[in-house]
């Protein structure tokens, strides 16, 4: 096993054209199954670690910039970032505990790609896009396009998340709802979401389908603003938006109901504010 360590970003570009080797930042993906994934021994890996010059946190008029190094703790206790996007705390906060949260990014929760992430479904709610870089140059993904299938994402062999964007909004309602064993150091059985502006509601869904996604069916339903009557009244649109399955640790019939459950009295919660 080789562990490149690039001290630039352009290094690290070069490096990761030239060599097969796995990016890793924080490695809290990567060294909690260690022990028995065996196969990942045998890997080089890129340790982006040290590139200063993604760790940063900037502001313009319009857009608010975490470099990819940016982890949790720092969204945690930047009250700036808070006061502006509230969900990002409180996803930032049911990431494993402060452990975690001191060393993993919210580029290394896009780029695991997990159906189950406390991250990207605040960051899709949120507008986000997903600067990617390679030796060739900058483009720019929004997230909600960014994956194609279970751990499938718009990203090359030589290409790198660098930083994520999101646009600075109005909301009139925001929320973020995780349904799992514990608040945090456990995985999402269920999570949603939801914010909404003038242009209508955004409704972000994980651990119900391959990919964190959007649910469009979702939004214009509750957007039209005709009463909900009742939570079952949602599976409809749920099941048009959705694919649950059956694992260890839920069934796809309990994820539908929570589901809907979960949206149904938060936005009637909402509403009634």
């Amino acid at each position: 096993m080789t562990v490149f360590m690039p001290t630039t970003l352009t290094e690290a570009l070069e490096i990761r054209c030239a060599e097969d080797a796995t990016p890793m930042a924080g490695g809290t993906d990567l060294l909690v199954h260690w022990p028995e994934q065996l196969e990942r021994h045998d890997r080089d890996y890129l340790d982006l670690w040290g590139l200063d010059e993604l760790r940063r946190i900037e502001w313009s008029d319009d857009m608010l910039e975490l470099g990819a190094l940016t982890t949790y703790w720092d969204v945690v206790t930047d009250a700036r970032v808070g006061a502006a996007f509230p969900l990002l705390v409180d996803a930032a906060r049911q990431v494993g505990a402060v452990q975690i949260q001191a060393r993993g990014t919210w580029a290394g929760n896009i780029a695991n790609g997990s159906p189950a992430a406390d991250g990207v479904p605040v960051l899709m709610a949120y507008g986000g896009t997903v600067v990617v870089a390679s030796s060739e140059g900058h483009r720019e993904v929004p997230l909600e396009r960014f994956y194609s299938g279970y751990k499938e994402m718009d990203l090359t062999p030589d290409e790198l998340i660098v930083a994520i964007r999101i646009p600075r909004r109005t909301y009139r309602h925001q929320r973020f709802i995780k349904v799992g064993l514990r608040r945090a150091q456990a995985i999402a059985k269920v999570g949603a979401a939801m914010v909404s502006n003038g242009s209508g509601w955004r409704v972000v869904a994980s651990s119900v389908a391959p990919t964190i996604r959007r649910c469009p069916t979702i939004e214009a339903r509750i957007s039209n603003g005709q009463p909900l009557g009742s939570p079952d009244d949602l599976l409809p649109a749920i099941r048009t938006d959705v694919s649950p399955i059956d694992d260890l640790r839920s069934t796809a019939a309990y994820r539908e109901q929570v589901m809907s459950r979960v949206l149904y009295y938060a936005i009637e919660e909402m509403n009634h504010r």
